[in-house]
């Protein structure tokens, strides 16, 4: 058993981005466990204001190379949703099969490259390069057919060019849609052999009951469209998500967490197969059943299965959406719908491969974007992966050090964070004398958290680097009354620590 232990895992490895496990154990009990996200922001929110509505799509979609389908689409429906746009069942059904390529990618990825060496006892795929060799190429064959989907249906997948308000600049080639079918079909004995490989890996048996939440479709498993559900209260409309996710900030991390009617929820793979379970085909119902995968499932490693049996439904469902595509014959788009930039908001609401994400826009008259939000699935997970932890490592503390340190990166690594696209801003303000970008609000310079419902947000001025910003009120030190300021929080871009919060009236 260990005793004393001061645990840091710094810049986890086999995940994207860069995040540290922190844990303390102290008589041999855990007195404190923390997954820090330690990237800088990285300011989209800002990037998009004062740009024109065609061109948020484009930026929206380089917020990260992974999901830059997902991105793109939630930005696509927003911009639609704000503007009044409807797209034609054709775009629809285009979007959906672009949606199964980025998916693939993403699961084989995760699955092969990054989760199965925690099991294979390796520290990479490629030290089973002589061993495994058919393992690997397995695994390339699935993401060359993925990234190839993709450009099939939008150009390219890192960063698509060809997915637009409105619907597609070109016309789709049956001939293209057919071939990329006829793989699709000779792919189920790869996903098949995925089934196997993982089947016969051995999961932690944890379980904690948790929030799920993700989309839901009455009739398709609902990547693309649906309303927003949550395990604990069911169905809302996506544009209302406002009223249920309640964003907050911690003092250690960069990215914002969220919370619904819990403490914390969990988005991602394994929420959507808890609650669309019965939406999947035979292929994909398969795959559960030989996995042992049940809805509900309260397992966090289980999400990695939950994995498996979503690129088995990507394979199927895109099969059918191509035979759909050639029957009805794929027609020009040349005549898009119509877009007429209007003053107006709309939000965007798709799933990406690692949860619900969501874009909201407001725009001028002129098409000009006023304000982004942009909600991304990982910081919504970072809640509950922290009270996942919280509860898996206290049944660890009789391990050694080296063994504890490792079970720990294997759950984080099981929620598949994206960690680079959830650190986030909210709103950039401008000094009207210097017209210097001002800051955040809500990132690690903050003192302490609070519940999202109990903050207000004030102006603040750092007297060192001239930076205005916003600051939440519960984050500073008692009023001052005589001044009418607060005192000594920190700058998010000096770290001074010598910032005022300007009351109101003063």
């Amino acid at each position: 058993m260990v005793h004393e232990a001061n645990i840091h895992i710094h810049h986890l490895t086999r995940v994207e981005g860069h995040g540290d496990i922190t844990a303390v154990i102290q008589d041999g009990e855990l007195k404190e466990v923390q997954f820090s996200v330690v990237e800088a922001p990285r300011f989209f929110e800002a990037f998009l204001r004062d740009r024109a509505y065609d061109e948020v799509a484009h930026l929206a979609s380089r917020i990260c190379g992974i999901c830059a389908v997902s991105h793109r689409a939630a930005a696509l429906k927003a911009i639609e949703a704000a503007f009044d746009v409807k797209v034609s069942e054709q775009t629809v059904l285009l979007r959906r099969l672009a949606f199964y390529g980025e998916i693939l990618s993403s699961h084989v990825l995760h699955l092969y490259f990054l989760v199965a060496p925690d099991f294979l006892g390796v520290p990479s795929l490629l030290h089973l390069a002589e061993r495994e060799r058919e393992t690997i190429k397995r695994a390339m064959r699935l993401k060359r057919l993925a990234y190839d989907l993709c450009r099939e249906v939008v150009g390219r997948h890192t960063h698509p060019v060809a997915m637009n308000a409105g619907g597609f600049p070109f016309v789709h080639d049956e001939a293209g849609l057919l071939r990329m079918k006829d793989r699709l079909i000779e792919a189920k004995e790869d996903i098949r052999e995925t089934v196997s490989l993982f089947r016969g890996l051995s999961l932690p048996s944890f379980e904690r009951e948790t929030e799920y939440v993700s989309l839901k479709h009455p009739s398709v498993y609902p990547f693309y469209g649906g309303d927003l559900f949550s395990s604990e209260s069911g169905s809302l409309a996506p544009e209302a998500y406002r009223e249920a996710v309640r964003e907050y900030v911690q003092p250690h991390s960069t990215a914002k967490y969220a919370r619904w009617n819990r403490s914390a929820y969990m988005v991602g793979a394994l929420s959507r197969v808890n609650n669309n379970h019965g939406l999947l085909g035979p292929f994909a119902r398969e795959a559960a059943d030989r996995l042992g995968l049940e809805a509900p499932c309260h397992n966090p490693f289980m999400n990695n299965s939950a994995q498996v049996v979503e690129s088995a439904l990507c394979v199927e469902e895109a099969v059918q959406i191509i035979d759909r595509l050639l029957e009805r014959g794929v027609r020009s788009e040349e005549e898009l719908a119509p877009v007429h930039p209007c003053s107006g908001r709309g939000v965007g609401a798709v799933e990406a491969p690692r949860g619900t994400l969501f874009h909201e826009y407001a725009f001028d008259d002129q098409g000009r974007c006023l304000e982004a939000n942009l909600v991304i699935p990982t910081a919504q997970n970072l809640g509950n992966l922290e009270e996942d932890l919280r509860s898996y490592a206290p049944g660890l503390v009789d391990q050694e050090e080296s063994v504890i340190e490792r079970a720990l990166e294997v759950l984080v690594r099981a929620y598949d964070p994206c960690i680079s696209c959830s650190t986030h801003v909210v709103r950039l303000e401008r000094d009207p004398s210097t017209h210097e970008q001002a800051g955040m609000k809500g990132g690690s310079t903050m003192k302490e958290s609070r519940e999202p419902d109990e903050r207000e947000e004030r102006d603040a001025l750092c007297p060192e680097c001239g930076h205005a910003f916003k600051a939440y009120v519960d984050r500073v030190v008692q009023d001052d009354k005589k001044s009418g300021m607060r005192q000594k929080i920190e700058c998010p871009v000096c770290g001074c620590g010598e910032c005022s919060v300007v009351q109101p009236g003063t």
